[in-house]
């Protein structure tokens, strides 16, 4: 876990370790999903890479996930933020929700198209969201830059995106889903017209991430459980 409690005798050591626990990083509070979605999810995901070899694999730095909410947040409190999660997950039990998996659509995003597979919005999903919202609330910042991210461009869309995130992606405007890979357009229209067969799963825990290029949960910091989580850096 991150610990800035940390006490250096020397001035400039002193002004390092502030100016590290200043830095601002974009987070990813989210559902981790069960093996079920994880399958239907990687079997898109090969498709779309089979057409746009660029695109990425779902991998340990592109997990499959169900955001509940986007944030800029200074290293300095990351602790406090996963203390107020775990607080949250004491009365909240995420894993015994049923979600559907309704469809696969797709939107222009940094010139690709950019997959997902629709969640379907539930009280009980937008219930929980907007507590990790408002428990996310008192943490947040502004003024994030890509330097917040895993390997992300400057001029970046996902830059912008996390910085208003609440309220453009929450509450109302809540839009839950799996982002599963990118492709090219052309493909991205063929594909999302083919019929599609609705599925359930259940999510299987709650981590945070660091996040990189396309909202992609790229780093893990931390995972509700014992001693599951890393460092925010």
């Amino acid at each position: 876990m991150l610990s800035t409690a940390i006490t250096l005798p020397a001035e400039g050591q002193q002004q390092t370790t502030k100016a590290a626990g200043d830095k601002v990083i974009a987070i990813d509070v989210l559902l981790l999903p069960d093996q079920t979605m994880i399958s239907k999810a990687g079997a898109i995901n090969a498709r779309l890479r089979a057409d746009y070899k660029e695109g990425y694999s779902l991998d340990a730095t592109h997990s499959p996930h169900v955001t509940m909410v986007q944030r800029y947040i200074r290293v300095k409190d990351f602790d406090a933020v996963t203390a107020a999660i775990t607080k949250l997950l004491a009365t909240e039990k995420p894993t015994e929700l049923q979600l559907k998996g309704t469809r696969l659509l797709y939107q222009m995003w940094n010139g690709v198209a950019l997959h997902a597979l629709l969640v379907e919005r539930t009280p009980e999903l937008t219930r929980l969201q907007q507590k990790v919202v408002d428990t996310v609330a008192p943490f947040s910042v502004s003024g994030g830059t890509a330097a917040a991210f895993i390997d992300t461009p400057a001029d970046a869309d996902i830059v912008p995106y996390v910085e208003t995130f609440v309220p453009k992606d929450s509450g109302p405007n809540y839009m839950p889903h799996v982002t599963v890979g990118v492709a090219t357009e052309a493909f991205g229209k063929k594909i999302t017209a083919e019929p599609f067969t609705a599925f359930t799963f259940h999510p299987a825990g709650v981590a945070i991430y660091q996040l990189g290029n396309f909202g992609v949960a790229a780093k893990k910091l931390w995972e509700s459980g014992a001693a599951k989580g890393g460092n925010a850096k």
